[in-house]
């Protein structure tokens, strides 16, 4: 495989989540650089396609809709099964249409192994048995690659991966491409919310799908209640379509006005959006790795997980981690739910002084 080949196709594999995707980006960028010539194609969940949609490092994306495709066959009618098991077969039909040189596992999971193991390719890398929720998926890869400790940041394994079959990134790049048309999107949206394109922007995303991830309502409305008083910013709420309504009640316990954006943008507005800010709040989720990809600086709020894996990756950033002996747990649920219950409202407000050079 040498550096440039021409006719070189590259299969990536990284099913999901956004945050999981985002963290790969500079491996898709690293690739790109050692084979510029080559055809490179991505395999991905539906649900975070839209991250690297465009993305200019790459030829073709491939969709799988596999949660789609479970939830249909059990709840449809028997027409409607047939055609999910037509689009699923189209769907494999399409992955096995190309034989690659070069199939790349960055997930290590037992549904990204088995993708990977469907495709057509003459080599397929991963790292070998030993990596913590392996799921046995080096069974199928014909160059495993000695584990690494799970301590090290998603972005640096990934890089750590290429490097071991000779591929080197020479910087951290992600290059989610964001068009005038989602930054004239996102400045219609604020300019209806009586937000001038020129006003600072603090965006505070307060949710996530892991209940144990969760801070109080009333300490995010404490925290944006201060940007929009002493920091004189415009402050902002993201979060899915579900989110809106808890958007809402924090909205309500505030003193101040605040703008919710909440399910009224698609991903890469949001990519706009945090873009445009001049900081960016949030608990362990997807958007605040958005956020961070895009080089806006982040106060992240962790828990039951641990940010030497998955934090906010790069300088510029605050990371406020629970002292609790318990924490991580990497648990979705818990009783208590100590490890965010004892993070202070000052604490970060401390950090937010820092990075907006206030207080």
């Amino acid at each position: 495989m040498a550096t440039g080949s021409i006719n070189m196709k590259i299969l990536i594999v990284k099913l999901s989540a956004i945050g999981d995707v985002i963290h790969t980006l500079p491996a898709l960028n690293a690739l790109r650089s050692h084979y510029p010539e080559a055809n490179i194609t991505w395999l991905v969940e539906a649900a975070a396609a839209a991250v690297i949609a465009d993305h200019p490092a790459l030829d073709q994306v491939v969709i799988s809709r596999r949660k789609e495709w479970g939830d249909a066959i059990f709840g449809k009618s028997c027409s409607e099964r047939k055609q999910v098991l037509k689009e699923a077969f189209g769907f494999i039909r399409e992955l096995r249409q190309t034989r690659y040189d070069l199939i790349i596992d960055f997930q290590n999971l037992l549904k990204s192994g088995f993708m990977a193991g469907l495709a057509r390719g003459d080599c397929k890398v991963g790292f070998d048995k030993g990596m913590q929720r392996n799921e046995k998926a080096h069974f199928f890869y014909n160059r495993r690659v000695p584990p690494v400790s799970m301590e090290i940041h998603a972005v640096e394994r990934h890089l750590m991966l290429l490097e071991a079959i000779g591929i080197k990134a020479k910087e951290i790049s992600y290059q989610i491409p964001v068009s005038d048309a989602h930054q004239n999107m996102i400045d219609q949206l604020l300019a209806k919310e009586g937000v001038d394109k020129n006003q600072p922007l603090v965006v505070i995303n307060p949710m996530t799908r892991w209940e144990t991830k969760l801070w109080r309502p009333e300490r995010f409305a404490q925290v944006a209640d201060y940007l929009l008083g002493a920091a004189q910013v415009k402050v902002v709420f993201t979060g899915g379509a579900a989110d809106r309504d808890k958007v809402d009640v924090i909205l309500s316990i505030m003193k101040k006005k605040a703008v919710n954006l909440a399910g009224h943008t698609s991903l890469k507005e949001l990519a706009a959006l945090y873009r445009r800010a001049e900081l960016f709040i949030s608990t362990d989720t997807g958007p605040m790795h958005l956020a961070a990809a895009m080089g806006t600086p982040v106060v992240a709020l962790f828990g039951p997980t641990a940010p030497w894996r998955t934090g906010p990756y790069g300088d510029g950033h605050r990371v406020i981690f629970s002292k609790d002996p318990c924490a991580p747990c990497f648990k979705r649920a818990c009783d208590t739910n100590l490890c965010m219950a004892h993070i202070t409202v000052d604490e970060v407000l401390k950090a937010v002084g820092s990075l907006l050079k206030i207080g």
